[in-house]
């Protein structure tokens, strides 16, 4: 699945939230409207084939108010919300990269 393919899901609202990703979400103050902002202008930095459930991707990006977010989502069958969170500049390079 491509980005592209993301952002129509999120668009269209085709997809749902793990409880994971709900408990970290109201933990870390981040809003449906974060989640959304950031999958539709960001890009993804890291891709899971063979994740536990199904593959994965993580993407990068901000929202409209320039907060830094990753989000790490599955992409089959349905697209899952599975985590949410602010990059540790300790462990990520422009928020991108592992160090």
């Amino acid at each position: 699945m491509t980005i592209e393919e993301i952002r129509n899901k999120i668009r269209q609202r085709k997809y749902s939230f793990s409880d994971h990703s709900v408990k970290r979400m109201i933990k870390r103050n981040v809003t449906r409207q974060e989640v959304e902002s950031t999958i539709l202008t960001g890009e993804i930095i890291e891709e899971y084939p063979d994740d536990k459930y199904s593959p994965s991707c993580l993407i990068y990006g901000k929202t409209e108010y320039g907060r830094d977010l990753h989000v790490q989502i599955s992409l089959s069958p349905i697209v899952v919300i599975i985590t949410v969170y602010e990059p540790d500049r300790e462990e990520w390079v422009d928020c991108k990269i592992r160090r």
